[in-house]
């Protein structure tokens, strides 16, 4: 529950510094916003992003990820020339997809068990769902938790659903754990063959960077296609472990994020603090 409630409050925090940015609020002033002492949001917030609330806005402004656009335009390839996917040397998720045949994909997930689950994380709560080939979906809640649920039946209409906390619990607390240690993760996808190939290019851009969407659409070898790559970004069905969070406009604004562009800034600022700290070690 700690995670869930200090999200929510980190969130509120992030919206109202964005909102305020330039007028450079003291703390005080941020604190009374929320409701809290300073000591608290101080506190709550350095503890889940490791650095001040107003050193966290830093990273998201449009002149800070226009300069890591440029510093990242081709991370990508780099990071397919080397073999690496979204492993960090400060935070390592090795991340293997597998797509649906086309006769399963017709099939809609006929004899295949699902078992699903919702739990708090570090960026709220989240519905995770699993099969014995992987992860088939995840996404973040918000207000509205049966939303993935049915959304979950919608695209495996024949599977058999099961609710079991305990696993989808345990793969939660792999995939959200302390940094500096190593997880690999399956995950089963359906899609076309061109969302298909977008969702392997997001794998590829590193922990802690950003993109842009013109980025991703010449990593699939479609360079003016960046209308198509934006919406199959958009249709990743795996949040988080397949990062279309990094993925922002080529004039350095955040964008839009189907979990709601907050959770998206949050992921950004907490992954660039994440990656400064682990180069100061």
């Amino acid at each position: 529950m700690t995670d869930h409630v200090n999200y929510y409050l980190v969130e509120e925090t992030i919206r109202y510094l964005a909102r305020n940015y330039r007028n450079q609020p003291s703390l005080e002033e941020i604190a009374g916003n929320m409701h809290i002492s300073p000591f608290h949001l101080q506190r709550v917030f350095t503890e889940w992003a490791g650095i001040s609330p107003k050193k966290f806005i830093q990273y998201l402004t449009v002149e800070a990820l226009k300069n890591e656009l440029g510093k990242t335009g081709n991370l990508i390839e780099a990071a397919d020339n080397v073999g690496l996917s979204t492993q960090s040397r400060v935070y390592d998720l090795f991340v293997h997809l597998e797509a649906v045949t086309p006769g399963e994909f017709k099939n809609r997930g006929k004899g295949m068990v699902i078992e699903y689950g919702l739990h708090p994380t570090p960026f709220g709560d989240c519905f995770i769902a699993t099969t014995s080939r992987g992860i088939c979906a995840m996404s973040f809640t918000g207000n509205e938790p049966g939303k993935a649920l049915h959304e979950l039946r919608d695209q495996w209409e024949w599977a058999d659903l099961r609710e079991n906390d305990a696993k989808t619990g345990n793969l939660i607390r792999e995939i959200f754990s302390p940094q500096n240690t190593r997880h690999s993760f399956s995950l089963l996808v359906k899609g076309t063959p061109f969302q298909v190939r977008v969702w392997e290019a997001l794998l590829k851009i590193p922990f802690g960077t950003v993109t842009s969407y013109q980025g991703i659409a010449s990593a699939t070898g479609h360079s003016k296609a960046t209308r198509a790559v934006g919406t199959a970004v958009a249709s990743n069905p795996v949040a988080y472990l397949i990062p279309c969070h990094r993925v922002i406009r080529n004039e350095g604004i955040i964008g839009n994020y189907r979990w709601d562009p907050c959770r998206k800034s949050a992921m950004i600022g907490w992954e660039r603090a994440v990656r400064e700290a682990g180069r100061r070690e």
